[in-house]
């Protein structure tokens, strides 16, 4: 999906960042990146694994981003969005929108197969996402499906480029 993504130099929003590698394989590319991370371990090993990068780390979560300001040229959102409920992946939908530059675009991966013993994940199907996002004025751009990188069986992946549109949201 990066020949979707904007030239460096963008700015760019990492949601659910975890410890960093996608914002600092950004940051490298040139780009300004602003890493969201709610979990304070993961965030300091971010830190501390790419202190050598320029990465700007915000305490803040899904739905509502406090303390995240846009505008954004992208935002990821890598293998977060299974773990919000379907209200909470409406109203998330609507402020990542509201983050977004004019043709601004958004990349969401979709975790599909059973969760893991402990996990609040919850099965959130490709069409749900691209309704949710044209709803707001977010139309798809591609999508790529794949099995899972961890070679498990019973999971797959779905890759979707969501990019901001001129049009009103929809009611």
């Amino acid at each position: 999906m990066l020949p979707l993504f904007p030239p460096p130099p963008g700015r760019v929003a990492d949601l659910g960042a975890g410890s960093g590698r996608d914002a600092a394989a950004l940051a490298r590319l040139g780009h300004q990146v602003v890493a969201v991370e709610p979990t304070p371990e993961l965030r300091e090993i971010g830190k501390r694994l790419h202190a050598d990068v320029p990465i700007e780390w915000i305490d803040s979560a899904l739905p509502g981003l406090p303390g995240v300001h846009g505008p954004f040229d992208l935002v990821l959102i890598v293998a977060v969005w299974m773990h919000l409920e379907y209200g909470d992946r409406e109203a998330a939908m609507t402020r990542v929108r509201s983050l977004l530059s004019p043709m601004g675009r958004v990349l969401i991966t979709l975790r599909h197969g059973p969760a893991p013993s402990g996990r609040r994940m919850f099965d959130v199907p490709l069409s749900e996402t691209i309704r949710l996002g044209r709803r707001v004025g977010l139309d798809p751009l591609a999508v790529r499906e794949q099995p899972d990188l961890q070679g498990r069986a019973e999971i797959s992946w779905s890759a979707l480029v969501l990019q901001a549109t001129s049009r009103r949201p929809r009611e």
